[in-house]
């Protein structure tokens, strides 16, 4: 499987019918980038067009988010918005119905072409859905139960803020790592993060921490989070304002933030912390970018959303537009010991 680009998600805000072109090449683009062949790239321009004519004929506030798939092995385009969502899920998802100007060929066929196609809606609150594209002998996308978002601050080329996910048999480990500040100096810093975590992501987490750690010295320094789970179980190790927690379908637990200090620079000995992963359960991970107030007080729909869905509705709601942000949600891995 080819590994995902560790570069940030393409963001268009479609406040325009003109950004349903913009769109199209964006996920054209990636799809290259990911090595998709033959017509994917286009079909992934159509599914970026119709998933784009959506939200200028009938949402709110809405945007796509294109990138990699976080375990890689293809790409994903996800829409979001603030509309007044879809009273009609299942007539809008027949293939061929559509009622504004897009292609023509309206949610059903972004539902036909894409590998995977999920959505989520609620009257008055909005719709979310991703359409995910993989390569022809991939693991399938349903399974990859995780969602991921990085963004730079505004008027940034480059975001400070990095993620990685990989897994190992049933077991799934994750970091995102926050770069010291903003810029090229900020994004190397990740970048390099990024290259140490890949070299031996099955240490255990106090020594792929301290990896971490040695590898940052040549460099600013970050704060680092590190996320591993198991079947039922979930473990946490971090330096710095990266933070965690686990979402229900009823509640909100497990605040944890990282120990004092910045990967690179000043460390403590290393902790670890373990907490239970129910069923269903979700375990988030985000940097300082992601306004932690969004999890006071989640709603009902936030909670029972997916995690390839809900990494995008909070980066798309709770996004500090100053700040580099990054919004990591995953489940255990579903693949065998």
């Amino acid at each position: 499987m080819t590994l995902p680009e560790a570069s940030p998600t393409a963001h268009i805000a479609v406040d325009h019918y003109s950004a349903v072109h913009l769109a199209a090449e964006t996920a054209r683009a990636v799809a290259g980038r990911c090595g998709l062949p033959g017509a994917l790239p286009d079909q992934a321009a159509v599914i970026a067009s119709e998933l784009a004519g959506n939200l200028a004929n009938h949402a709110t506030g809405g945007s796509l988010y294109i990138q990699p798939l976080p375990l890689g092995g293809g790409m994903e385009i996800v829409a979001a918005d603030h509309g007044p969502g879809i009273s009609a899920l299942q007539q809008c998802l027949t293939d061929g119905y559509t009622t504004g100007n897009t292609l023509g060929a309206g949610l059903g066929a972004v539902k036909r072409i894409a590998t995977d196609f999920t959505i989520r809606t609620q009257p008055g609150t909005g719709t979310l859905a991703c359409a995910r594209l993989t390569e022809p002998e991939a693991t399938p996308s349903a399974g990859q139960e995780v969602g991921a978002i990085c963004l730079p601050a505004d008027r940034e080329q480059l975001s400070g803020d990095a993620y990685a996910v990989v897994d190992q048999g049933a077991v799934r480990t994750a970091l995102v790592v926050d770069g010291l500040g903003h810029g090229p100096q900020a994004a190397e810093a990740a970048q390099t993060a990024v290259r140490s975590f890949h070299r031996a992501p099955d240490l255990p987490l106090p020594a792929l921490v301290t990896a971490l750690h040695r590898a940052l010295r040549r460099t600013r320094g970050a704060a680092v989070g590190l996320l591993r789970l198991h079947p039922g179980r979930a473990e946490y190790t971090g330096i710095g304002n990266v933070r965690v927690l686990t979402l229900t379908p009823l509640d909100v637990g497990h605040r944890l933030s990282g120990q004092p200090g910045i990967a690179g620079l000043n460390m403590t000995a290393p902790q670890v912390r373990a907490f239970p992963l129910p069923p269903g359960a979700t375990a988030v991970l985000h940097s300082d970018g992601i306004d932690q107030r969004w999890a006071q007080s989640p709603s009902p729909f936030v909670r029972r959303l997916p995690p390839l869905l809900l990494a995008a509705s909070i980066a798309h709601s709770h996004r500090l537009t100053r700040d580099d942000a990054t919004m990591l949600a995953a489940r255990p891995s579903q693949r065998l010991p």
